[in-house]
Protein backbone atom coordinates (compact mmCIF):
# COMPACT_ATOMS: atom_id res chain seq x y z
CA UNK A 1 0.00 0.00 0.00
CA UNK A 2 1.18 3.31 -1.01
CA UNK A 3 2.13 5.67 2.30
CA UNK A 4 -0.23 8.58 1.55
CA UNK A 5 -3.04 6.56 1.28
CA UNK A 6 -1.79 4.38 4.66
CA UNK A 7 -1.81 7.74 6.28
CA UNK A 8 -5.79 8.30 4.53
CA UNK A 9 -6.54 4.96 6.42
CA UNK A 10 -5.16 5.54 9.48
CA UNK A 11 -6.42 9.20 9.59
CA UNK A 12 -9.45 7.79 8.92
CA UNK A 13 -9.57 4.96 11.77
CA UNK A 14 -7.95 7.13 14.47
CA UNK A 15 -10.36 9.40 13.63
CA UNK A 16 -7.60 12.44 12.98
CA UNK A 17 -6.73 14.86 10.13
CA UNK A 18 -4.14 13.11 7.89
CA UNK A 19 -1.52 16.07 8.92
CA UNK A 20 -1.62 14.34 12.36
CA UNK A 21 0.11 11.37 10.77
CA UNK A 22 3.40 10.80 10.59
CA UNK A 23 5.22 7.42 9.16
CA UNK A 24 8.61 7.15 10.35
CA UNK A 25 10.79 6.98 7.54
CA UNK A 26 13.09 3.83 8.56
CA UNK A 27 9.47 1.83 8.79
CA UNK A 28 8.16 2.89 5.31
CA UNK A 29 8.86 -0.71 3.32
CA UNK A 30 6.68 -1.82 6.33
CA UNK A 31 4.15 0.17 5.63
CA UNK A 32 4.06 -0.23 2.14
CA UNK A 33 3.95 -4.39 2.65
CA UNK A 34 0.76 -3.92 5.03
CA UNK A 35 -2.51 -4.89 3.36
CA UNK A 36 -5.35 -4.78 6.27
CA UNK A 37 -6.59 -1.44 8.60
CA UNK A 38 -5.62 -4.23 11.39
CA UNK A 39 -1.91 -4.34 9.43
CA UNK A 40 -1.72 -0.47 10.32
CA UNK A 41 -3.13 -0.30 13.61
CA UNK A 42 -0.13 -3.01 14.02
CA UNK A 43 1.87 -0.63 12.98
CA UNK A 44 0.63 2.38 15.26
CA UNK A 45 0.90 0.26 18.09
CA UNK A 46 4.55 -0.74 17.26
CA UNK A 47 5.48 2.40 16.88
CA UNK A 48 6.53 2.72 13.02
CA UNK A 49 3.18 4.87 12.30
CA UNK A 50 2.68 8.17 14.78
CA UNK A 51 -0.37 10.02 15.41
CA UNK A 52 0.94 13.44 16.39
CA UNK A 53 -0.86 15.80 19.30
CA UNK A 54 -3.60 18.50 18.41
CA UNK A 55 -1.87 21.37 17.56
CA UNK A 56 -3.54 24.54 19.37
CA UNK A 57 -2.29 28.57 19.10
CA UNK A 58 -0.49 30.03 20.73
CA UNK A 59 -1.16 32.12 23.85
CA UNK A 60 2.37 33.77 24.11
CA UNK A 61 0.78 37.28 22.24
CA UNK A 62 -2.44 36.64 23.73
CA UNK A 63 -0.99 36.99 27.47
CA UNK A 64 1.44 39.91 26.25
CA UNK A 65 -1.51 41.84 25.03
CA UNK A 66 -3.14 41.35 28.41
CA UNK A 67 -0.21 42.35 30.54
CA UNK A 68 0.23 45.66 28.12
CA UNK A 69 -3.56 46.30 28.68
CA UNK A 70 -3.43 46.30 32.56
CA UNK A 71 -0.45 48.51 31.83
CA UNK A 72 -2.68 50.98 30.47
CA UNK A 73 -0.83 50.47 27.28
CA UNK A 74 -3.18 49.90 23.85
CA UNK A 75 -6.09 52.13 24.85
CA UNK A 76 -6.21 54.67 22.41
CA UNK A 77 -8.94 55.97 20.39
CA UNK A 78 -7.45 53.71 17.67
CA UNK A 79 -7.80 50.24 19.34
CA UNK A 80 -11.68 51.18 20.49
CA UNK A 81 -15.03 49.90 19.04
CA UNK A 82 -17.62 50.77 21.44
CA UNK A 83 -19.06 54.09 22.16
CA UNK A 84 -17.74 56.03 25.46
CA UNK A 85 -21.10 54.90 26.93
CA UNK A 86 -20.53 51.06 25.90
CA UNK A 87 -16.98 51.53 27.95
CA UNK A 88 -18.15 53.04 30.94
CA UNK A 89 -21.73 53.04 31.37
CA UNK A 90 -22.75 56.79 32.35
CA UNK A 91 -24.46 55.92 35.46
CA UNK A 92 -21.41 54.42 36.98
CA UNK A 93 -19.35 57.47 35.09
CA UNK A 94 -21.64 59.79 37.37
CA UNK A 95 -21.43 57.26 40.25
CA UNK A 96 -17.17 57.63 40.26
CA UNK A 97 -17.83 61.60 39.48
CA UNK A 98 -20.30 62.52 42.72
CA UNK A 99 -18.80 60.59 44.87
CA UNK A 100 -14.92 62.21 44.49
CA UNK A 101 -16.45 65.56 44.45
CA UNK A 102 -18.61 64.62 47.75
CA UNK A 103 -15.72 62.98 49.26
CA UNK A 104 -13.22 66.36 48.41
CA UNK A 105 -16.29 69.35 49.75
CA UNK A 106 -15.97 67.30 52.89
CA UNK A 107 -12.36 67.37 53.26
CA UNK A 108 -12.76 71.14 52.21
CA UNK A 109 -15.43 71.64 55.09
CA UNK A 110 -13.47 69.42 57.67
CA UNK A 111 -10.37 71.62 57.33
CA UNK A 112 -12.42 74.36 57.54
CA UNK A 113 -11.71 75.82 54.08
CA UNK A 114 -14.98 76.61 53.24
CA UNK A 115 -18.00 77.51 55.72
CA UNK A 116 -21.01 74.88 56.00
CA UNK A 117 -23.17 77.11 54.41
CA UNK A 118 -20.57 77.36 51.11
CA UNK A 119 -20.42 73.00 51.94
CA UNK A 120 -24.44 73.29 51.43
CA UNK A 121 -24.41 75.11 48.40
CA UNK A 122 -21.63 73.37 46.22
CA UNK A 123 -22.82 70.42 47.56
CA UNK A 124 -26.38 70.95 45.73
CA UNK A 125 -24.84 72.62 42.62
CA UNK A 126 -22.73 69.03 42.65
CA UNK A 127 -26.43 67.18 42.40
CA UNK A 128 -27.56 68.95 39.90
CA UNK A 129 -24.65 68.07 37.49
CA UNK A 130 -23.09 71.73 37.33
CA UNK A 131 -20.09 70.84 38.94
CA UNK A 132 -17.29 69.16 36.89
CA UNK A 133 -14.81 67.72 38.79
CA UNK A 134 -13.08 68.93 41.91
CA UNK A 135 -10.34 71.77 40.24
CA UNK A 136 -14.08 72.79 39.26
CA UNK A 137 -14.86 73.01 43.03
CA UNK A 138 -12.22 75.07 43.60
CA UNK A 139 -12.93 77.50 41.18
CA UNK A 140 -16.53 77.78 42.65
CA UNK A 141 -15.18 78.37 45.81
CA UNK A 142 -13.10 81.04 44.48
CA UNK A 143 -15.62 82.82 42.72
CA UNK A 144 -18.16 82.90 45.84
CA UNK A 145 -15.12 84.27 47.93
CA UNK A 146 -14.65 87.31 45.66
Amino acid sequence: MRADRAKELVAEIYGVGVSRVRIRPNHLGEVEEAMTKDDLRSLVERGAIDILPKRSPSRYRARYLHKQKRKGRRRGFGSRKGTPGARLRPKLAWIFKIRAIRRFLKVLRDEGKITPREYRRIYSLAKGGHVRSKRHVLEIVEEMRR
